[in-house]
């Protein structure tokens, strides 16, 4: 929000009416917790969008093209070409017309596209074992009114599966699935709707709000969606968002983790372009890599466990919870928290004194 807010963009936003995300709820059976964003540890922002990833992008680019940007849609990057910091880059249109494009830096951005990391050969196995998720789009007709019909929600169907819930502005939800890879496998009807039926009927608590609506289009599914690369930087370029790292959906550190990598990287591009000398390792990839460290932490407590028994414990301390809050709400670069800090044990030191 801090980097939406510097690009000018909140106002243009928020005139579009989209849901406002205040917190998140997980569930587990008949336990419920609920993060509230504004009873957080770190000062800044208490809330965000929840909305369809489609009309917040086109959003952005309408604001951007009204400021001049040129955006090129419909284009494939069939090749790039280093030399020094300087760079050709060849692509192509629909049409198959081909075009080179000189720079003199690169940032890609283009998400599980991850066009530098497959022309560079930047890919590196993730250090997660392989993750799957299923999801749709519905017309939520059944939604109840009040707050209960906006909450955001990770109802969890075991500890390594979990349903989410997502109510958009417009009267749409999106539902998902994560879970390990052969259990989605397991799940397989032999048809994707028909599979997303009964991934529905499992959930107890929204079975009969979803049961049988029709879907806005056939259940999509990503299978090993973890990504790493071997570095975030080179002589010339830089990666951000998924181009660079995709951990986990389950906290939403993906949009997080975009949106810090591009405005960091545009700024000391913008430093190394008028004559400065830019230390990229210190000021880029190790700050980032320190946030994704940190949510890392957080997801690999969550499916040991760890995190679940502290989420939904009755007696965790409410100071404790303030500072994992902050967590979850993206503050993973705050080191003032010693939940960010110590972030690799401080969950399972207080688990391990939960009775």
């Amino acid at each position: 929000m801090d980097h939406f807010d510097e690009a000018g963009f909140v106002e243009e936003v928020e005139a579009k009416g989209f849901e406002k995300k205040f917190g998140a709820r997980f569930l587990r059976g008949s336990e419920v917790c609920w993060f509230d964003f504004s009873q957080k540890f770190s000062p800044g922002w208490d809330w965000t969008w929840q909305l369809p990833r489609a009309e917040f992008d086109q959003t952005l680019t309408d604001i951007l093209q009204r400021r001049g940007v040129d955006i090129a849609f419909g284009t494939t990057v069939e090749n790039v070409v280093f030399n020094g910091t300087d760079s050709l880059t060849t692509v192509s249109d629909e049409a198959g017309n081909r075009r080179e494009i000189q720079a003199r830096f690169l940032i890609d951005c283009s998400g599980y596209g991850r066009v530098l990391p497959r022309l560079l050969d930047l890919d590196a196995p993730s250090s997660f074992p392989p993750m799957a998720a299923t999801f749709v789009h519905v017309n939520d007709k059944r939604r109840p009114s009040g707050d209960e019909g906006t909450l955001i929600t990770f109802d969890v169907l075991d500890q390594k599966v979990w349903f989410w819930v997502i109510p958009f502005s417009d009267g749409r939800s999106s539902l998902g699935l994560v879970c390990p890879k052969e259990h989605l496998e397991a799940l397989d009807q032999g048809d994707n709707t028909e599979t997303f039926r009964q991934i529905i009927r499992q959930s107890d608590y929204y079975r009969e709000r979803f049961d049988g609506l029709d879907f806005l289009f056939e259940p999509k599914k990503i299978v090993s969606y973890a990504k790493a690369v071997k570095k975030l930087y080179g002589t010339g370029y830089a990666l951000t968002g998924n181009s660079a790292e995709f951990l986990d959906p389950v906290f939403s550190s993906g949009v997080c983790f975009a949106s810090e990598s591009g405005a960091l990287s545009a700024k000391l591009a913008i430093r190394q372009l008028a004559g400065e000398v830019v230390d990229w390792e210190h000021e880029y990839e190790e700050h980032m890599l320190w946030g994704v460290s940190v949510f890392r932490s957080y997801i690999r407590d969550w499916y040991s466990g760890d995190l679940q028994k502290f989420m939904f414990h009755p007696e965790v301390n409410e100071d404790v919870r303030r500072k994992v809050c902050s967590v979850l709400a993206g503050y993973v670069w705050d080191k003032e928290n010693p939940f960010v800090k110590k972030h690799d044990r401080a969950v399972k030191a207080v688990t391990h004194l939960l009775p």
